[in-house]
């Protein structure tokens, strides 16, 4: 290489090793040193003892591995489909010529601001059985319908019955579709007014060009929100954590995967076992994602191709 060209190398190798520092002591190593001590007995405050595949042997006889993989995945096969759908009607509808578009568009957003434990507070108000304001809302409704057909419909207790925690915490979730709303808005923006415009001279209704136009142009926007959605549902942790108190919830309805590596870790010391149950929530996610990147390859349309 020249001087000039070894100049400009060292250069671009100074800018980006703060990046390749960062990259190295804060994710490299410490996914290498989970592997390891997902092989091992260890407790943090003693020396990892070898054990081979015993922690994955023992993770596959647990009840609780298990019943914290199903919340997960149960989780994740609700709440992205309905936050997907929830945030595209949105985004449609304030795509909309009207009057204040900024205001709604300011007020639907505003909740993705909150931080996580100020949302899990707020909602654990709210999903109470007695004063919660979810059940208030629900209760004149649940009289008309007992008064009108002589049931006796009561409002759910969502944090206390293990038949209804998940589905209050998917109910949570859509408070914070206003993120995933803006993205599509800007994609519905991005797509050209002719092919509306040629699509209602072919005489097409207005739901016929959201299928045939809006959803097929708008692929792209929806790849990538629901790529991570699904990263962001399989690792749920802060909103349970506290809605629950710091447990697990009703019958364990509430325990996810990332909630059990916690415990384990940080409740019962036991560093190896959690090391194992963070390697099998790695490579399911990335199982997952590379299984989501090969079907959006032909499903998936963009524009320049």
């Amino acid at each position: 290489m020249t001087r000039k060209e070894k100049r400009s190398t060292l250069q671009g190798l100074l800018f980006i090793a703060p990046w390749m520092v960062g990259f190295l002591a804060l994710n490299l190593y410490p996914f290498c040193a989970s592997v390891w001590f997902s092989l091992c007995d260890y407790s943090v405050l003693s020396q990892p003892v070898y054990l081979g595949i015993r922690n994955f042997q023992n993770l596959i006889h647990d009840p609780v591995f298990w019943k914290a993989l199903t919340n997960t995945l149960l989780f994740a096969a609700v709440s992205i489909p309905l936050s997907t759908i929830v945030s595209i009607g949105l985004a449609v509808l304030l795509n909309q010529p009207a009057g204040a578009q900024g205001f709604f568009r300011t007020l639907f957003f505003l909740p993705c601001l909150v931080p996580a434990i100020s949302l899990a507070i707020l909602w654990q108000w709210m999903l109470n059985g007695q004063m919660g304001l979810v059940n208030m809302a629900l209760r004149p409704g649940l009289d008309f319908l007992n008064n009108l057909f002589g049931c006796t419909l009561r409002a759910p207790d969502w944090l206390n019955d293990p038949s209804w925690a998940l589905w209050g915490l998917v109910l949570t979730g859509l408070w914070g579709t206003g993120q995933a709303m803006v993205i599509y808005l800007a994609g519905l923006q991005e797509i050209p007014a002719e092919l509306y415009e040629a699509a209602t001279l072919d005489g097409t209704s207005a739901w016929q060009r959201f299928l045939h136009v809006t959803l097929p142009m708008l692929s792209p926007v929806i790849f990538f929100n629901v790529l991570m959605g699904l990263i962001g549902a399989l690792q749920t942790f802060a909103v349970p954590y506290i809605l629950t108190g710091g447990g697990d919830g009703p019958g364990r309805s509430l325990l996810f995967l990332a909630t059990y590596i916690y415990q384990n870790a940080f409740d019962f010391w036991n560093m190896g076992y959690a090391s194992a149950l963070a390697l099998v929530l790695f490579l399911m996610i990335a199982i997952l994602t590379l299984t989501a990147v090969h079907f959006g390859e032909k499903k998936v349309h963009y524009e320049g191709r």
